[in-house]
């Protein structure tokens, strides 16, 4: 049955739909989560980075800079700004003293996790206008949609 399911041509208007449904959702999420920075001190960009640096640990500008397809120079003056708050701290490689990574301190810690957990209560508001099937079958969807966008 699984095998009938892939590669299915669907039409043309449900595409166009889910396109704009998302996009739509992803432009609220963005407007929602700029709303709840704006009680903090750091931009949406330095958000993002302090983001991955949470989610993935320590890392070098090249690589946070591929992250958030960002020029190198540009990540460089972002880096600048958030060690002047004390947000992040170059930290150079005990191995390779040549590479230099950048290690998110408490301060950006803390902010990053409070806006999150604004974010998430955000969206558990939101969801309380839906079932718990509806809310799984959401969840099992939509990991399944990132998944499959992972590939491609």
């Amino acid at each position: 049955m699984t095998d009938e399911i892939n590669n299915v041509e669907h039409k043309h208007e449900d595409v166009a739909f889910l396109e704009k449904e998302l996009r739509h959702i992803s432009g609220i999420i963005k407007q929602k989560g700029r709303q709840m920075l704006n009680a903090y001190t750091i931009t949406p960009p330095q958000f993002v980075a302090l983001q991955w640096l949470l989610e993935h640990g320590d890392m070098t500008i090249g690589d946070l800079s591929n992250k958030m397809y960002l020029a190198f120079s540009t990540t460089t003056d972002l880096i600048d700004r958030m060690e002047k708050s004390e947000l992040v701290q170059r930290v150079r490689d005990e191995q390779d003293r040549r590479v230099v990574r950048i290690h998110l301190l408490k301060e950006g810690e803390r902010i990053i996790e409070e806006v999150i957990d604004k974010r998430q209560q955000y969206l558990k508001d939101i969801l309380g206008q839906f079932n718990t099937d509806e809310v799984a079958n959401l969840s099992t969807l939509l990991e399944k949609l990132h998944q499959e966008m992972k590939k491609n």
